[in-house]
């Protein structure tokens, strides 16, 4: 089974918060071939961090990305315009819906703090969890 990876558990790591180290144990844990992160987490990434002043910290992410065969996906425009269905369906935010498409298209399994997944039928599980 692979596992989405939602923008938020990266930038618990990325940012040392408080569940850092459960996010770390769950990375280490799980091979990295079975952990998915999108395009657009990439994005909403580096976005933040570059605003915190953290430009090192996205180059080393995608070097560690690139080195460790994480799989990387993107939806096309026929999958945006499902996750706009999604969204509606689920009352989703844009971001949390784009995910869920992705989660739904590829049968991957959620790993977020984010409660809103919830709301669906796949839910999502910490890293704890997962």
């Amino acid at each position: 089974m692979k596992y989405l990876v939602d923008t938020n558990i990266w930038l618990e790591m990325l940012l040392g918060q408080e569940k850092a180290n459960e996010v770390r144990q769950f990375i280490l844990r799980i091979d990295s071939r079975f952990l998915v992160v999108t395009e657009f987490s990439l994005y909403s990434l580096g976005i933040i961090l570059t605003r915190l002043k953290k430009d090192q910290a996205v180059r080393e992410f995608l070097e560690d990305l690139q080195q460790n065969d994480t799989n990387l996906i993107r939806l096309d425009t026929e999958g945006l315009k499902e996750s706009l269905i999604l969204r509606q369906k689920h009352e989703l935010d844009f971001d949390d819906a784009y995910q869920f498409a992705v989660a739904e298209k590829y049968d991957l399994i959620i790993v977020s703090f984010d409660k809103d997944f919830d709301k669906t039928p796949r839910g999502r599980k910490t890293p704890r969890e997962a």
